[in-house]
């Protein structure tokens, strides 16, 4: 590895969700399901939980809940492996996917 190499590996991301789960350690601690709500609760270390839908989720979405809870957490809690699932997912897309439907939620209170 060269000098520039290093560089690159510790300069600091101009991602604002990448500062929060790299440089700020945000993590996934633990997931609930409730499939007949259509949720998946994602537990962070900080203490906040995102609210999602599972039919957010191709391969959730028709998942039984003992499928749903054989999940296993990937990189210190960076992302979530569902093996039986053929399913990876990661903490930045679910951090996105939340906004997206908070977005949407308020979007339609709107109309």
């Amino acid at each position: 590895m060269n000098s520039s190499d290093v560089e690159l590996a510790n300069k600091p991301s101009s991602d604002p969700l990448d500062q929060l789960i790299f440089e700020h350690g945000l993590r996934i601690k633990r997931l609930f399901f409730d499939v007949e709500l259509d949720r998946m609760l994602v537990l962070l270390s900080n203490g906040n939980v995102l609210n999602l839908k599972l039919s957010g989720f191709a391969r959730l979405r028709n998942a039984t809940l003992e499928q749903l809870n054989e999940y296993t957490l990937e990189g210190g809690g960076v992302a979530i492996s569902w093996e039986s699932l053929d399913e990876d997912l990661s903490l930045k897309g679910f951090i996105r996917q939340a906004a997206l439907e908070e977005t949407i939620y308020h979007l339609a209170k709107l109309a």
